[in-house]
């Protein structure tokens, strides 16, 4: 035999074998067929057996050993004791072999005990006759496929499938259960928000039926206020395949009205939601509001308490400064004993001057003041400060001074600043009464969302001036109260409480923040955030020439509107004295009257806030709509700034603020009206 080659282990078996002890006889007496028979086993490379004869006894090739497992000495042996416990299947399907069929046998299942364990394998068997010379059939050919890999992935597959189908129809038991027993509402509506599906909570939480809602769109049951806002989102481009929030009123059946928040999903054909009841929510919400409102109602006034009795406080001092003064000139007067009238004059006035004073820092504080902002850099203000600094704080006090390199500018009112940083400068001293170092520093600073936190300002780009002292600090419970005005820990007498929140006033005015950070022992830092300023800085203003100051007045008319007739009455006779034409009145109307008469105007003065129905500011575009050439002047004790936020084109608008000396005033008319054009 061909195929009986040297060193394959079933050829040497099978030559090896004594088969004349088997109905085969020795190999020498086989006949060809079983021969050519046994060529064909030995070299195939499926497993194959040849079963001969009619005991069928079993030759096989290599292959076929795995098969076999510790039944591989199964050589010689008929068919039927190899697998005796599976030869009641395998018998008729050898049988139809033995008449001339070939069969086919998928994945039939064998128990065989291979790798040292015992296996539930499936192999897929092809009989084949064999016939000799003569045609007889007399033996079967037995080719062998193990399908148990396949068989195993196909049963797993099956099981996961029959999971699968499981699962799902438990998932849609669970959907339906969910859709009829969930207490939140459910709705399945096509794009144009007609109703297509409602679940049982609609019944239950705002009483309407299914058939009273279907087919009908969700607007329907709105509330009118929120009617329009909705009718606006389906107007737009719905996301597909997004989440939508949103939260609405919804009608109830009874007339009252639920808060829905609604959580949608928008796929191409429909709209698939479901809307949770909030109104309780929404009613803790308000209460808490109302709690909120109450809150701060209290704070406000017992803030208010606090700054009525420091103004009754200081405003009584000043205005007995100022009565006392005016009583006394008129005993002096009427005693014709003028020799002391300067003396009392003085008095009054420096307390006015007092007066105003505090003025202007309730209005820095309440963010009312007129602040005139230009382009500063603000380490050159710094700079040019430091020199009086050094003198106003003391030799004990050491001074340092630091500047980031290319210092942003600021859009920042100069004067105001030089105050603010003054005032710090004090305060720091006065927490170092045995000295000590100040240390003012002026950085750049981008500030991003986390940095705002605790800050209340709006991310961006900020000059940060910061004035440190090594003083005694503060505890956490005077840094909170440090911008309220007249909060002062300064002994009676020795502060108005009015600084901090005067700078605090004027910075946040300003677009910027104020921040203290204080330890008790370690000192204080005062942060002042300016915002930044993109543009160039400002150049000097050009002064007009000594001459054309003081030229004399002769053909020029001022048009004064104020609403205060002693105000009214002392302005104009000071700009009469100066020669000039004044056309008086008492609010915005009674001035147009005056233009509308056919009066020739070269200068406006008016107050910002004005009876009548017309403001400054109003009065003023009025006049320059008839007269562009007309400067204007406002005098004012305060300034909101909604009236003054416009741009100066042209330079023509102009502020003065109450009270002010006459000097101040006069020596602004002139230069209004006889500088060059």
């Amino acid at each position: 035999m061909d195929s009986m080659l040297p060193g394959d282990p079933m050829a040497e078996a099978i030559t090896a074998f004594d088969w004349s002890r088997t109905a085969l006889g020795p190999m020498t007496s086989w006949q060809p067929a079983l021969r050519v028979a046994l060529d064909m086993v030995m070299s195939s490379r499926f497993p194959t057996c040849l079963m001969w004869g009619g005991e069928l006894i079993a030759l096989y090739n290599n292959a076929f050993l795995s098969i076999l497992g510790y039944r591989q000495r199964s050589l010689g042996q008929p068919f039927s004791l190899i697998w005796p416990e599976a030869w009641g299947e395998l018998a008729p399907i050898v049988s139809r072999a033995l008449i001339g069929e070939a069969t086919f046998v998928e994945d039939f299942p064998l128990d065989t005990t291979r790798h040292g364990h015992r296996e539930h394998a499936y192999f897929t068997f092809c009989h084949s006759p064999v016939r000799d010379e003569t045609g007889a059939i007399v033996g079967v050919l037995n080719t062998v496929v193990e399908t148990t890999v396949q068989v195993d992935a196909r049963n797993r597959l099956r099981g996961f499938a029959t999971d699968l189908a499981e699962q799902v129809r438990a998932g849609i038991e669970d959907r339906d259960r969910m859709w009829q027993l969930s207490s939140d509402l459910m709705v399945i509506g096509d794009l144009q928000g007609t109703i297509i599906a409602v679940n049982p909570a609609w019944t239950q939480m705002l009483g309407w039926s299914e058939s009273e809602l279907l087919g009908r769109s969700y607007i329907d049951f709105l509330h009118p206020e929120d009617t329009a806002a909705a009718r606006q989102r389906f107007a737009a481009n719905v996301p597909r395949d997004g989440t939508v929030s949103v939260i609405n009123r919804y009608r109830c059946k009874d007339g009252a009205y639920c808060w829905i928040s609604w959580r949608s999903v928008v796929s191409e054909s429909r709209i698939t939601a479901v809307g949770r009841d909030i109104t309780e929510n929404k009613r803790h919400e308000e209460a808490l509001r109302q709690a909120e409102d109450h809150l701060r109602q209290s704070q406000k006034m017992e803030a208010v308490g606090q700054l009525t009795g420091g103004l009754a406080h200081d405003f009584n001092n000043l205005l007995a400064g100022i009565t006392g003064s005016l009583e006394l000139l008129q005993r002096r007067i009427a005693a014709r004993r003028f020799g002391e009238l300067d003396r009392y004059v003085g008095a009054a006035h420096h307390s006015a001057k007092r007066a105003a004073a505090l003025t202007h820092r309730l209005l820095a504080f309440a963010r009312r003041q007129t602040l005139e902002p230009k382009p500063v850099r603000v380490e050159q203000l710094v700079s040019g400060m430091a020199e009086l600094i050094r003198r106003t704080t003391g030799p004990h006090i050491a001074l340092e001074v630091i500047a980031t390199a290319s210092p942003w500018l600021s859009l920042i009112d100069p004067h105001q600043l030089e105050s603010a940083l003054l005032n710090l400068c004090l305060n720091a001293c006065d927490a170092m009464p045995d000295g000590g170092s100040l240390r003012i520093e002026i950085a750049n600073m981008w500030l991003d969302g986390p940095r705002t936190d605790g800050l209340d300002i709006s991310p961006g780009p900020y000059v940060v001036l910061s004035v440190e002292d090594s003083g005694t600090g503060m505890p956490p419970e005077v840094v909170r109260r440090a911008f309220d005005p007249f909060f002062t820990t300064k002994p009676l007498g020795m502060g108005t409480g009015l600084g901090l929140s005067m700078i605090y006033g004027f910075v946040r005015q300003s677009g910027g923040q104020a921040h203290i950070y204080s330890e008790v022992g370690k000192g204080t830092t005062v942060r002042l955030y300016l915002p930044r300023y993109l543009g160039e800085a400002a150049e000097e203003e050009e002064v007009p020439a000594l001459h054309e100051m003081f030229a004399p007045a002769t053909d020029k008319t001022i048009l004064l509107i104020d609403d205060e007739p002693t105000v009214r009455m002392l302005i104009a006779d000071v700009l009469r004295e100066l020669g000039y034409a004044v056309a008086e009145a008492a609010n915005g109307p009674e001035g147009l009257a005056v233009l509308d008469a056919g009066g020739s105007v070269d200068l406006l003065i008016t107050d910002v806030g004005l009876p009548g129905g017309l403001n400054g500011r109003q009065v003023a575009d009025a006049v320059r709509a008839r007269h562009a050439h007309v400067k204007v002047l406002f005098i004012t004790g305060y300034v909101e700034n909604t009236v003054l936020s416009a741009d100066h084109p042209d330079g023509n608008l102009h502020i003065l603020k109450k009270p002010f000396p006459m000097d101040d005033l006069t020596q602004r008319v002139r230069v209004l009206l006889h500088a060059s054009a």
